[in-house]
């Protein structure tokens, strides 16, 4: 399943990453790719949790990127 995932800096120079479809679903990293990587761990506990508790899970997301010239 693909889900959106939101990186940006914290004002320590952290990348700090989020699943705004997984609500509380949050991770940081000393660097971007280790943000990505503490993500999906993160994802996984929280979809397992998810179904270990019979909660709904949400549906993954479908998008695309559109490039536009002004």
């Amino acid at each position: 399943m693909k889900y959106r995932v939101l990186i940006g800096q914290d004002e320590d120079g952290m990348y700090v990453s989020e699943v705004p479809s997984l609500p509380g679903c949050i991770s940081q990293g000393r660097t971007r790719v280790e943000a990505l990587e503490n993500i999906k761990e993160a994802m996984a506990a929280y979809l397992e949790s998810l179904a270990d508790h019979n909660e709904p899970i949400p549906p993954p997301i479908s998008e695309e990127l559109v490039e536009v010239y002004a």
